[in-house]
């Protein structure tokens, strides 16, 4: 029900007023209450200091207990609306904007923006801002950066960035990760970085380390140089000895590369380049259609691996997506399992062919016309589905 304006309460004061003066009153009555409790307590524990030496309550730096004397002070608990000082905190700290403390601390810590400790972390580290520490063994929080000197065991959290020496843990940063050493997990929104990994990274764009001992994953790129493991990565990997990278495009320094043409049962002729290690590699190629007069530009990329290899003969098994293109409309996919064994002739020419399984999904008068038989098929929407048996063979240089 809407009051008429001007309409008083017994009070004698409008209802639309007393609204008004509630919005003003209320807060201003808060921080009263809260100040005043503050300074009670300063004074309450001035007059019996020797029995609260260990508790440090105030407002800012130095209208608190401790004074001048805080920052040579240990506590077990200490409150501050604004900001504290100390030498040592053993059990509990909150401030509303800022901890300063000289030395260690344990225990949990709570600031609005940063805590910032000249020692080390023992416990839970929790700002709204930033954590800055020497070393640290539990859990930091930080609505923006940790930030660690030294070492880290236990794990950090942060919005944007996390820096250490040595983790032993895990690190979860919303946009980057910087540490020395890792034997644990580093999770990033965009960016992992890393001198030594034994365990696990996980960047949203990319991840770059020296030594891998465990797995990369990677949204785009994984750089590295030993890699003990699997790269994995949406496109790109990069090391100098890497025997297991899973990625389109992969560049080992003591891996194998090639460039090679083939042709399938379709008349499509691809020149593709393979790049891996030892056992897995990725396909990237491009080609035309003979058979067809408008989807005529064909695009492949997949994954293979290498298997029972050896001087001059290995069979290798592909997973890979064809498009046909005419770029005026139409779909044409081709998704394949491929078996091709392959003999190797004078140390870099190898010759490839093999049976082709392979699933199709084409609504163009061209890509239904490409097949004849099929081992299951359907029609919806004017929209094939099909599965059916080929082959495709080629020749590749290896380098």
């Amino acid at each position: 029900m809407q009051i008429p304006v001007g309409v008083k309460s017994p009070t004698g004061v409008s209802f639309q007023n007393q609204k008004k003066m509630r919005i003003y009153i209320y807060p201003s009555i808060c921080l009263k209450t809260l100040l005043f409790v503050v300074f009670s307590l300063i004074y309450l524990s001035s007059k019996s200091q020797s029995q609260a030496d260990n508790i440090h309550i105030g407002f800012i730096y130095p209208i608190s207990t401790h004074g001048t004397h805080a920052p040579a002070d240990t506590n077990v608990f200490s409150f501050h609306v604004l900001a504290g000082v100390s030498a040592e905190e053993k059990s509990f700290t909150f401030s509303g904007l800022t901890n300063i403390v000289k030395n260690n601390v344990s225990g949990v810590q709570f600031a609005g923006f940063s805590n910032h400790i000249g020692g080390n972390s023992k416990g839970l580290l929790f700002a709204g801002f930033t954590n800055t520490y020497k070393a640290a063994e539990g859990i930091q929080f930080a609505g923006f950066g940790n930030t660690a000197k030294r070492n880290i065991k236990g794990a950090q959290f942060a919005g944007f960035i996390n820096t250490a020496g040595d983790v032993e843990g895990a690190e979860f940063g919303g946009f980057s990760n910087i540490a020395k050493n890792i034997n644990g997990t580093q999770f990033a929104g965009f960016i992992n970085v890393a001198k030594r990994i034994k365990g696990t990274q996980f960047a949203g764009f990319a991840n770059i380390a020296k030594d891998v001992t465990g797995t990369q994953f990677a949204g785009f790129i994984n750089v590295a140089k030993k890699v003990k493991g699997t790269q994995f990565a949406g496109f790109i990997n990069i090391a100098d000895s890497s025997d297991n990278p899973i990625g389109i495009l992969n560049f080992i320094k003591n891996g194998e590369k090639s460039i090679g043409v083939s042709i399938d049962e379709n008349s499509t002729t691809l020149l593709s380049f393979r790049s891996g290690g030892k056992s897995l590699y990725g396909i990237l190629g491009a080609g035309y259609n003979f058979e067809n007069e408008d989807e005529v530009y064909a695009f492949e990329a997949g994954l293979g691996a290498h298997f029972f290899p050896s001087k001059n003969f290995r069979i290798n098994a592909e997973l890979a997506q064809t498009t046909l293109e005419s770029f005026n409309g139409g779909e044409y996919f081709k998704a394949s399992a491929r078996i091709l064994p392959a003999i190797r002739f004078a140390s870099r020419i190898e010759i490839f062919g093999g049976p082709v399984l392979s699933y199709i999904n084409t609504n163009t008068a061209e890509g239904k016309s490409l097949h004849s038989k099929y081992i299951w098929n359907t029609t919806r929407n004017n929209n094939l589905q099909a599965l059916y048996l080929g082959y495709t063979g080629g020749i590749q240089v290896l380098f």
